[in-house]
């Protein structure tokens, strides 16, 4: 089950209001593939929470002169890392609940 953080409700302009990013750069952290909206029936873009963190965390990153290639290379990293890490706690309880049958 997702968190609540992580369902797409929120409409492009609110997440504008909640940020102060304009509603130009976050298509454009879209375009960049930084972002990953979801889209309705007639194309409206769904942000969740989980997003409108994530686009403070690149507006941060870019106020510093991180380019947006660098971004997505470091959201990779990241991702692959929790990855690894989820992998291997999850190994880690099966390796125990193995053991204890």
């Amino acid at each position: 089950m997702s968190s609540y953080k992580d369902k797409k409700v929120i409409t492009i302009g609110i997440v504008h209001e909640l940020t102060g990013i304009s509603e130009r750069k976050i298509r454009y952290y879209e375009q960049r593939e930084l972002i990953f909206p979801d889209r309705t029936k007639n194309g409206t873009r769904k942000y969740s929470f989980s997003d409108v963190e994530r686009l403070t965390e690149i507006a941060d990153m870019r106020e510093e002169g991180v380019q947006t290639y660098e971004i997505k290379k470091d959201m990779k990293n990241k991702k692959k890392y929790k990855d690894v890490r989820e992998d291997m706690l999850r190994g880690q309880l099966n390796a125990h609940f193995r053991m204890r049958k």
